[in-house]
Formats: structure tokens, C-alpha cells, sequence
């Protein structure tokens, strides 16, 4: 499998060797549903709570007498059937939406993405990628000179001055290699690794 080299300008200068374990696999859309589902999921905090029927605010008058008013029995207005009551089942801070994935099925799933990246056009290497000074405007233009718009760059060395430059654009992110997730990969029009990282990246899914 090759890979396009991009130029400072943008434009396929040559090609550069990858493997096809990792960059020529077929397209799994199942795994990758699953493996994206999963990192989204895991991602979850338990941040909502809802009241059950001894926790909202009620009396503990019975409503009506047990019988004769031709009415359902009714013991307090806290009950789940009433407007106002308790939750039969409510919702709690400690509740888990965790996800399971194997290593294997989490490697599988990253190179599955890769592999349809590259061969739809949208994973291309570049030799390195940085700017002068901490400016959003200095790494807009230079990512607009080269054509692109929304991008994912992974980089082996993540210098401050391309993390400063980066946290304003919505449509950029800068990342390592371990920290490239499927949601990301799978969300970016266009993928740019630097060599070294490429190189992080084929012994970490060897």
C-alpha cells in the first residue's frame, strides 16, 4: 500500500510505503460501528438524576377515604401514576453506559478506518507540520494554502506553538498518535500523519 506525501503546498510530491496489515484492510462497517458506539459511550459521565417517590416533595395525607367515592384506592400523591410523583425507576448519577472492546477488536476497527481513509483519498503524510509563533491565524492560512478545511493531523512531536495555534479553529484538531480515536478519524474530511508518526503508528497497531 502507498500513500500520498504532501507537499508545503498541498500537492502529492510522492509516495510513501505502508503497510497493508494496517492500511489495506477491507471495510468492517460493523466493527466500526461498534468500536465508534463504544468510544462515545465510554465517554459518558452519569450527570443526571431524577427523583424516585420518597424523595420528592409531597404530603403523607391520604388523598381521598379507601372506599365509597367510586374513585381507584389512592395511598399517597407521591405514587409514579400521579403528575408530580416519584419515578418508579429513576435515573442515577451512578449509572454505567460503559462499553467493552477487546484490544484486538480496537486495533482491527482503527485499521479498518485507515484503510477506506486511504483509499477514498483522505489520508495522506506530510513531512512535519509547525509555525513560527502561537498564532490561529498563521495555521489557518497555512492549512488554506494546502486546501484543506477540516483536518485531523497527527504528529509525533506536538509542539506548544501548533497546540496554541490549533485550539481556536473548530474544524482542526492536533493530536498524537495514541490519542487519534475512531470518532475523530472518522469525522475529519481529511487525515494528515506526519512520517515519524506514521511510523508510531505502525508499531502501535503492528
Amino acid at each position: 500500500m502507498e500513500l500520498t506525501l504532501l507537499n508545503a503546498q498541498g500537492q502529492a510530491a510522492s509516495n510513501v510505503a505502508a503497510p497493508d496489515t494496517i492500511f489495506g484492510r477491507d471495510y468492517n462497517e460493523a466493527l466500526i460501528h461498534q468500536i465508534v458506539i463504544a468510544y462515545q459511550a465510554n465517554a459518558r459521565s452519569g450527570n443526571r438524576k431524577q427523583k424516585d417517590r420518597e424523595e420528592v416533595s409531597h404530603t403523607t395525607k391520604k388523598p381521598w377515604r379507601q372506599k365509597g367515592t367510586g374513585r381507584a384506592r389512592a395511598g399517597m400523591s407521591s405514587s409514579p401514576l400521579w403528575r408530580g410523583g416519584g419515578r418508579a425507576f429513576p435515573n442515577t448519577p451512578d449509572e454505567n453506559f460503559s462499553h467493552k472492546v477487546n484490544k484486538k477488536m480496537y486495533r482491527a476497527g482503527v485499521c479498518s478506518i485507515l484503510s477506506q481513509l486511504a483509499r477514498e483519498g483522505r489520508l495522506s503524510v506530510i513531512e512535519e507540520l509547525s509555525v513560527e509563533a502561537p498564532k490561529t491565524k498563521l495555521l489557518s492560512q497555512k492549512l488554506k494554502g494546502m486546501g484543506l478545511d477540516s483536518v485531523l493531523v497527527i504528529t509525533d512531536n506536538l509542539d506548544e506553538n501548533l497546540l496554541l495555534a490549533s485550539r481556536n479553529l473548530t474544524n482542526v484538531l492536533i493530536c498524537e498518535p495514541r490519542h487519534a480515536d475512531p470518532v475523530s478519524l472518522v469525522f475529519f474530511k481529511k487525515v494528515l500523519i506526519t512520517k515519524p508518526a506514521l511510523a508510531k503508528i505502525e508499531e502501535m497497531l503492528a
